[in-house]
């Protein structure tokens, strides 16, 4: 019995020709095209699939840490705001209640000097409600 014939060793075939550098083609002119790449410009995605799409290239604890993160801090951020509404509002309305009567008072107050004034005036002459006392020249004209 005669070996049977040894079946021809298949040839490695040329995937794709990398280029050559010459003088009319420099380093920095190469570009090797990619058909891929040309149908990435097609593809129509909205921006939530473009997320979800990214969230898929991060491993799960960073995901889930990122996620309780941006939850902690919005939760903070309405504390925080709950808290200034309450404290502003205590603030204010103690500071209307403590206030209120001083400066009634202290406006009842003026105006009653302002009477006493505009009775001397009347009383005793236009230059008695300036100086405070009786006039000692004559009267302005």
């Amino acid at each position: 019995a005669a070996p049977a014939p040894a079946a021809p060793t298949p040839q490695p075939q040329v995937v794709s020709v990398r280029p050559s550098v010459t003088a009319e083609r420099p380093a920095a002119t190469l570009e090797e095209v990619d058909d891929e790449e040309e149908d990435d410009d097609d593809i129509d995605e909205t921006l939530a699939e473009r997320l979800v799409g990214l969230t898929e290239m991060f491993p799960d604890f960073v995901r889930n840490g990122s996620v309780s993160l941006v939850k902690g801090s919005w939760s903070l951020t309405q504390s925080c705001y709950s808290l200034g509404r309450a404290a502003s509002w205590v603030v204010f309305s103690s500071a209307t209640i403590l206030f209120m009567p001083i400066m009634i008072e202290s406006e009842r107050l003026q105006m009653q000097d302002q009477m006493k004034a505009q009775k001397n005036q009347i009383l005793l002459g236009p230059g008695a409600a300036v100086s405070g006392g009786p006039s000692l020249g004559p009267p302005p004209i």
